[in-house]
């Protein structure tokens, strides 16, 4: 069980963060969760992975999950380096989760990216990623890029696993040849059995069936004494991010006690999932931490 945190929750004094890191892992939460954007919407965002780096830097032994770092909008040389990098000051402790983007079309096409070739890209980035992090010198000459032996050293002293996020045929397939695993958000316990079914059965096709696979869900979630105070912690801040009306997401978004929020995500686990990332909005950020670890003690 992870909470995942927000720009402006870890864009604090280093103390503070500190702090808040220390009442996390004290609450029983498993692990943090940061997410990536470089231009969203109206101009906000956050590198996934220098707040990753801040993260790991400002706690000794929490582990970080970034979901969703936006790959196709970065060259994967340099973001083999940055991962070898934070591998090498906090080993075993990254997961990194990777996704197309796309929600703003003006973010892809402002990094110079042509937003109909993510997925393209993505495999490609992909490709070349998992080589650079496995040691071995890499050249690659495709659609996008083209490598002669690239090399990035040393070698994770502990592997990186690399959750593949999407809903669409394509990111099932990506997940299972790729990934360690899949990444989702905005789907229903169903769907989420369905592909981990799927990605099993391509991952065997693939020659992966020994690949131990662990998936992720991001959920964002509103606490409160009731739903009505609950959702009205969660409307407000999910509408000023996405830019769309509540409604849009209801469905996937639980709020209320931390009795209901549990109920909601329990088939999530039955179907599979491995780690919940919770997105936790409360009256404040004290009472969000304790609703995310109720809702662990719940679940175990």
């Amino acid at each position: 069980m992870g909470l995942l945190l927000s720009q402006q929750q870890i864009a604090v004094p280093v103390v503070a963060r500190r702090e808040l890191l220390d009442r996390i892992a004290a609450a029983g939460i498993d692990h943090i969760g940061v997410g990536d954007h470089i231009s969203f919407f109206i101009g906000v965002g956050f590198d996934g992975l220098v707040g990753a780096a801040s993260l790991l830097g400002s706690h000794p032994s929490l582990p970080v999950h970034v979901g969703v770092y936006l790959l196709p909008l970065r060259h994967p040389v340099p973001v083999a380096r940055q991962l070898v990098t934070i591998s090498e000051l906090a080993p075993g402790r990254l997961v990194l989760g990777v996704g197309v983007g796309g929600e703003d079309r003006h973010e892809v096409e402002i990094c110079g990216v042509d937003p109909s070739s993510r997925g393209r890209r993505m495999d490609e980035s992909l490709e070349v990623l998992r080589g650079l992090l496995s040691g071995r010198p890499v050249s690659f000459h495709g659609e996008f890029f083209d490598i002669d032996d690239a090399l990035v050293a040393p070698v994770p002293s502990e592997p990186i696993p690399v959750l593949v996020g999407g809903r669409s045929d394509a990111a099932i397939r990506r997940a299972a040849r790729f990934g360690e695993g899949w990444w989702a958000i905005w789907v229903s316990p169903r769907r989420f059995g369905e592909a981990v079914s799927e990605i099993e059965s391509i991952a065997i096709g693939e020659g992966r069936d020994r690949v131990p696979m662990q998936h992720a869900l991001n959920v964002w979630c509103g606490f409160g004494s009731g739903r009505d105070e609950a959702r009205a912690a969660l409307a407000p801040t999910m509408e000023a991010f996405y830019q769309l009306p509540f409604e849009r997401f209801e469905r996937w978004s639980p709020y209320g006690t931390a009795e209901e929020v549990a109920d909601f995500l329990a088939p999530y686990c039955e179907a599979g999932c491995s780690h919940l990332n919770l997105i936790p909005q409360a009256a404040n950020l004290d009472r969000a931490i304790e609703g995310v670890a109720r809702v662990k003690g719940l679940l175990s």
